[in-house]
């Protein structure tokens, strides 16, 4: 306790100049001390109300940054979705177009065995035998030809791509 209080409430209630003086100082105090509560706890709800109304703009601007980084990720999985679906069109072309590549290529070396055949068969012309005709009358002949893969008829058939 304050001095001037306990002496106050210690020395009785006595009537005097002193008590009159005093009682007067502890009622200006208690004005001081109410009037500076008073101030204190306008101030601490000012301060409140303030963080209060960041708190509020703190917390809608996390809700304005969760729309903005939500409607970011629906583009993000759009573009990651059309990008996958144009990578299988792509991986499906490239896949037919490697068929076609293997099968083409295969039907190149084919008919370039087919030309160096023909061409080593009828390259010789030292001799006056006629070899662009066959004589079937020979069984060697006859032989030859139907065994040799290169005289089938079915190597003049397209090779067909499948898709």
């Amino acid at each position: 306790m304050f001095p001037i209080l306990s002496e106050i409430f210690f020395s009785g209630f006595m009537i005097n100049s002193t008590f009159i003086r005093r009682t007067h100082l502890v009622q200006s105090f208690s004005v001081v001390f109410l009037y500076w509560k008073r101030k204190r706890m306008i101030s601490n709800r000012e301060s409140a109300r303030r963080s209060r109304m960041r708190k509020q703009k703190h917390l809608d601007d996390l809700m304005t940054q969760l729309t903005q980084l939500q409607k970011q990720n629906h583009e993000i999985i759009t573009n990651i979705n059309f990008t996958t679906q144009h990578l299988l069109n792509v991986e499906s072309e490239n896949s037919v177009l490697r068929a076609q590549l293997n099968e083409l290529t295969h039907r190149l070396q084919s008919l370039n065995e087919i030309i160096s055949f023909l061409n080593d068969d009828h390259g010789d012309d030292d001799d006056d035998d006629d070899k662009t005709s066959i004589d079937f009358t020979q069984p060697a002949v006859a032989d030859n030809i139907f065994l040799n893969p290169f005289h089938l008829a079915y190597l003049n058939q397209p090779i067909m791509a499948s898709a």
